[in-house]
């Protein structure tokens, strides 16, 4: 991947070209939606990335925060798109937490063995909605 310092890339084309995301139009959203940080701050999805430059954004329930390594428009193969950024060791021991954490949650909780039919649900439904009246 070749590096463009004069021209600069868009902070949604990197994100795309990173597979932070998987079209252009979710990158945009998400920069958007206040789900990615530039340098600790909201940004525009036009906003020119720079190396060494910290990211933080969200995927679901995970939390990054990446340093951008290398610049690129181009969307390559996964092993090259990782060479763009680094990920801090401190998001990664969080990210392993939270999971840890949502693991133990799902242990804890009852699941049923299977669906409930007609019959049951509407049986749920009526005891739902039984303390609303």
């Amino acid at each position: 991947m070749k590096e463009k310092p004069s021209a600069g890339v868009r902070l949604d084309k990197w994100l795309w070209a990173a597979r932070f995301y998987k079209t252009r139009a979710d990158a945009r959203e998400m920069v958007e939606g206040g789900k990615v940080h530039y340098n600790g701050q909201r940004s525009k999805p036009s906003k020119l990335v720079e190396v060494s430059a910290e990211l933080t954004l969200r995927q679901g329930n995970d939390q990054r925060t990446v340093v951008i390594e290398a610049v690129s428009d181009k969307r390559g193969p996964a092993t090259v798109a990782q060479q763009l950024y680094r990920e801090t060791p401190e998001s990664i021991e969080k990210r392993e937490k939270v999971a840890l954490a949502r693991k133990m949650n799902a242990l804890s909780m009852p699941h049923p063995d299977r669906r409930p039919d007609k019959k049951e649900r509407r049986d749920l439904m009526k005891f739902k909605h039984s303390g609303d009246e």
